[in-house]
C-alpha cells in the first residue's frame, strides 16, 4: 500500500466531496474526507467508502468492441476502431447531413472533462442536437430561471434562518456542501427552521419543523397557497420588489384570487400548517429554497418550479447572507441554444432535446430523423422512460457508438463500444460549481494508470478528430512551439490563431489538447481544456477572480493545476448577485404569462391522474442509502435493501394482502415487474416507491449473471411528460400493485 493519502473526489452525487485515498494493488483501499477541500472540508457520506466497487468491477471493458452481424461482439484494435468510426460518421454527414448525428451524455456526476472534448468532434461533423440526464430533470427549472433572471440559483443553506426543501431529501441525496452537518445545525437551533414539502416522511422531513405532507402530484396547489399567503397577509418585501423586480404586481393580482383554504384541501395539508409555514418564510431574516426531482418529475413540474421561486423572491431573499444566489461557473452545463426538434417539434431548452422524445425522433421515416448516435458516459437504454421504445430506436440506427467504462445496457445496442479510462485513471473535474459567495473548482489528478486497453476520453476524441482530417498539423505547430515558451506566449499565439482560423476556433478543446496538453505535468494532458475555461472565467468575473487571489486566467489555471484538493476560483460580494442577473436592467422579471395562466387553471384542474385500472401513484428512482444511479453495477456494495424494495404504505399493504419481505407485482401502462415489498409508515396510502440504480445486470464471482431489483424505466412512459420541458413524470406513474402468488 502507498502510505500517501492522495486527494481526489467522490463521484456519486453532484457535490463531488473531496476525499483522500490510499491505493493498494490497484484498489481504493482506504477512503476518508479531505479536510483541505474548499467546499466539503472533510465531510463525506457513507457512499464514498464504496467507490472501489466502481473502480474495480467485472463489467470494465479493456478493448474496443465491434458488433458482428449476428449481434455478438468482437474485440478490435484502437486504430481499426478509430478509422471505421470516423468513416462511418463521415458517411452519415456527407449523405444526410451532420445534424442527423445525435449526441447523448457528456459525463456523469463527476466526469465532465470528456464532454468538453467530444464537442470538438461533434462540431467537426456538423452535429447540433444533444441531450443528457439533465433533460430528464432540470430543463423545466432552467426554462423558468431563464425567464426570471437568466441564470441558475442556489441557496446558502449554511447560513439560512429558514431552509425550504421541495420534493427534496438532502439527508439522502446531499446536493449541497456538508449537507448532513448543515441539516443537523438547522434542526438543533431553535432560532432556525426547516420546511419540507413532500408526500413521503423522508429522513429530512423527520428533522423538519414544518412537514407539509402533500398528496402525490399536488405540490403546485400547496406552493400556490403558500405564495398566496405571502401576498394576502402582506408578508412581501416591498422595498426589494420595488427596486429589484418587475412584473410583481401582475403576479400578486393572480395570487390574490387563490383560495388558500381550497388549495390546502386539494393538496391534503391542513390550512393552518400551510399558513404557518408561509408566515415563517415571510418573517425570516433569510430563506433558502431547494427543489428537486420530487417536483421536477411530477405533474405541473414547471409551474411548481416557478411557484417555489416566488417564496424567496416575494420575501426579498436574494443577494443576502443565507438567501438565494446566482453564482459564477467554470463551464455552463446548459447552453443558450433553443428551437425545436426536427421530427416532433419538441422544445429544445438550454440546448437539450427532451429525453422523452428521443425514440420518436428516430423511429420514423421522416427525412430529418436521427440516423446516428453517440453516447458518452450515459446509459439511456436503461435510464430514459420506456426502455422498450428506447432499445427499439437504438437498434434501428445506422450507426451508434458508445464511450464508457463498462458494457452497459446501451453499449449492447451499439455498433462500436470504446472503453474509457475510469474517473480515477485520468484527470477529471465536475462543472457542478454552484456555491456563493465563494465558488470552488477541483481538478482531480489520476490515482492509477489507465487500465490496459482503455483510453481517456480526451485522447479518444482527439484521435477521431485527427481521423477526420479537418485540421492541418501545420496550423498547430506554432501553438506547440508557443506552449513551450510559457503561458503568456501561448495565450498570445492562441488568440491570434483562433482569430485567423475559423476551423481552429470551432475546435478549441482539440486544439488545446494537441498543443498545450503535451506541456502539462505527466498524465494531465486531459486538463488542457481547463486553460481555456480559466481564461473565460477571468474575463467573465474579473473582480471576483482577483478577489480569490488569481491575477488573471493564466494564474487561475496554474492555481488549479497546483491545488490537488481544489481551489476557490471566485470570491463574490453579496451585492454582486444583482450584476449576475442576465436581463439588461438587472432586475428579476417575475411575470411569465404561461405560468400565470397555469396558476389560474389550478382552480379547475383535476387532482388525480390515476384510474380504476391503475389506482396507485408509483414514484420511481427514489434515492436511498445504497443507491447511486447506474455508476456502480456491482450489487455487493449494498449492505441493506439489496433487492431495491417496493415501499408501500401500511394501509395499502393491509388492503392488498402484502407483507414485509413478501413479493408483489407492479403493473403500469408501459409494463410490469416483480419486487420485494417493504411496508412502511413513511408512505401515504395510494403511494408507492421504487429506488434508482437497480435492474442492472452484473456477472458475479461465480460467473453467474444477476439482475437485482427492478429497472424503473420498464414501468415508465414517454407520453407522461411536462408540456413545457418534456421532463418525465417518473414520480407520478399510475400503477396497480398485486400480491404475487405463492411459489
Amino acid at each position: 500500500m502507498t502510505a500517501e493519502w492522495q486527494p481526489t473526489a467522490c463521484i456519486l452525487c453532484e457535490c463531488n466531496c473531496g476525499i483522500v485515498v490510499q491505493v493498494e494493488d490497484g484498489h481504493l483501499a482506504k477512503i476518508r474526507g479531505d479536510k483541505n477541500h474548499p467546499a466539503s472540508q472533510g465531510y463525506t457520506c457513507n457512499k464514498a467508502l464504496r467507490l472501489d466497487h466502481y473502480q474495480n468491477n467485472r463489467a470494465r471493458l479493456t478493448s474496443p468492441m465491434r458488433r458482428r452481424p449476428d449481434g455478438t461482439y468482437e474485440e478490435i484494435d484502437w486504430d481499426t476502431a478509430i478509422v471505421e468510426i470516423a468513416e462511418g460518421f463521415r458517411h452519415i454527414r456527407d449523405t444526410y447531413g451532420g445534424d442527423k448525428i445525435f449526441y447523448y451524455g457528456g459525463g456523469g456526476q463527476g466526469n465532465h472533462l470528456g464532454g468538453a472534448y467530444s464537442g470538438a468532434f461533434l462540431k467537426a461533423l456538423g452535429s447540433k442536437y444533444r441531450s443528457n440526464a439533465l433533460a430528464q430533470e432540470k430543463t423545466g427549472e432552467a426554462w423558468v430561471d431563464g425567464h426570471l433572471y437568466g441564470g441558475h440559483t442556489r441557496g446558502e443553506f449554511e447560513h439560512a434562518e429558514v431552509a425550504v426543501f421541495v420534493g427534496k431529501n438532502p439527508w439522502m441525496s446531499q446536493s449541497f456542501p456538508r449537507a448532513r452537518v448543515v441539516l443537523n445545525e438547522i434542526a438543533k437551533d431553535p432560532a432556525r427552521s426547516m420546511i419540507v414539502i413532500d408526500p413521503v416522511v423522508t429522513d429530512t422531513a423527520k428533522m423538519s419543523d414544518f412537514h407539509l405532507r402533500v398528496h402525490p402530484g399536488t405540490d403546485a396547489w400547496c406552493l400556490a397557497a403558500m405564495a398566496a399567503v405571502l401576498v394576502q397577509e402582506s408578508l412581501c418585501d416591498e422595498a426589494f420588489l420595488a427596486e429589484h423586480v418587475r412584473g410583481a404586481d401582475t403576479v400578486r393580482d393572480a395570487l390574490r384570487d387563490v383560495s388558500v383554504r381550497d388549495y390546502a384541501l386539494r393538496c391534503g395539508v391542513d390550512e393552518e400548517l400551510v399558513r404557518a409555514a408561509a408566515r415563517r418564510i415571510g418573517t425570516a431574516a433569510s430563506v433558502a429554497v431547494f427543489e428537486d426531482l420530487g417536483i421536477q418529475q411530477a405533474p405541473n413540474s414547471t409551474l411548481s418550479s416557478y411557484l417555489n421561486k416566488l417564496l424567496w423572491i416575494f420575501t426579498g431573499n436574494f443577494a443576502k447572507k443565507g438567501g438565494q444566489h446566482l453564482h459564477s461557473s467554470v463551464a455552463s452545463l446548459f447552453s443558450t441554444v433553443s428551437g425545436r426538434t426536427p421530427v416532433t417539434g419538441a422544445p429544445i431548452i438550454a440546448g437539450l432535446v427532451p429525453s422523452n422524445v428521443v425514440p420518436e425522433e428516430i423511429l420514423t421515416d421522416h427525412p430529418d430523423r436521427f440516423r446516428a448516435m453517440i453516447v458518452e458516459s450515459g446509459n439511456p437504454a436503461h435510464s430514459l422512460a420506456d426502455s422498450t421504445a428506447c432499445r427499439e430506436a437504438f437498434r434501428s440506427l445506422e450507426l451508434m457508438v458508445v464511450v464508457d467504462v463498462a458494457m452497459t445496457e446501451t453499449a449492447r445496442l451499439a455498433h462500436y463500444v470504446l472503453p474509457a479510462a475510469s474517473q480515477y485513471e485520468k484527470p477529471e473535474a465536475t462543472f457542478f460549481n454552484f456555491e456563493f459567495p465563494h465558488n470552488g473548482f477541483h481538478l482531480r489528478r489520476p490515482l492509477l494508470e489507465p487500465l490496459g486497453g482503455t483510453l481517456p476520453e480526451p485522447e479518444i476524441w482527439a484521435r477521431l478528430v485527427r481521423a477526420l482530417g479537418v485540421v492541418d498539423d501545420a496550423d498547430l505547430r506554432p501553438l506547440r512551439e508557443a506552449a513551450l515558451r510559457g503561458r503568456q506566449a501561448y495565450a498570445e499565439a492562441f488568440l491570434s490563431a483562433v482569430s485567423a482560423n475559423p476551423t481552429l476556433a470551432r475546435l478549441v478543446p482539440y486544439v488545446l489538447y494537441e498543443t498545450l496538453g503535451p506541456t502539462l505535468p505527466d498524465g494531465m494532458a486531459g486538463a488542457a481544456a481547463v486553460w481555456g475555461l480559466a481564461q473565460k472565467v477571468a474575463m467573465t468575473y474579473p473582480e471576483a477572480v482577483r478577489r480569490a487571489g488569481h491575477a488573471d486566467g493564466n494564474a487561475l489555471f496554474d492555481a488549479i493545476l497546483d491545488s490537488p484538493s481544489g481551489v476557490v476560483f471566485t470570491a463574490h460580494n453579496y451585492e454582486d448577485d444583482f450584476a449576475l442577473i442576465g436581463h439588461a436592467d438587472h432586475k428579476i422579471a417575475l411575470e411569465i404569462p404561461e405560468m400565470l395562466a397555469d396558476l389560474r387553471a389550478l382552480a379547475e384542474a383535476p387532482l388525480r391522474l390515476t384510474t380504476a385500472e391503475f389506482p396507485i401513484v408509483l414514484s420511481v428512482g427514489e434515492r436511498r442509502a445504497y443507491t447511486a444511479n447506474d455508476i456502480i453495477r456491482d450489487p455487493s456494495w449494498r449492505k441493506r435493501d439489496t433487492d431495491g424494495a417496493l415501499r408501500v404504505s401500511v394501509e395499502d399493504a393491509q388492503h392488498l394482502g402484502l407483507v414485509d419481505g413478501g413479493r408483489a407485482r407492479i403493473s403500469t401502462a408501459a409494463g410490469s415487474a416483480e419486487a420485494t415489498v417493504e411496508v412502511t409508515e413513511t408512505m401515504l396510502a395510494g403511494h408507492a416507491a421504487l429506488p434508482n440504480g437497480f435492474g442492472l445486470d452484473y456477472v458475479g464471482p461465480d460467473g453467474q449473471t444477476v439482475v437485482p431489483g427492478v429497472a424503473p424505466n420498464a414501468l415508465t412512459s414517454t407520453r407522461w411528460r411536462d408540456p413545457y420541458a418534456g421532463t418525465p413524470w417518473h414520480k407520478h406513474v399510475p400503477a396497480r400493485i398485486e400480491l404475487c402468488p405463492a411459489g
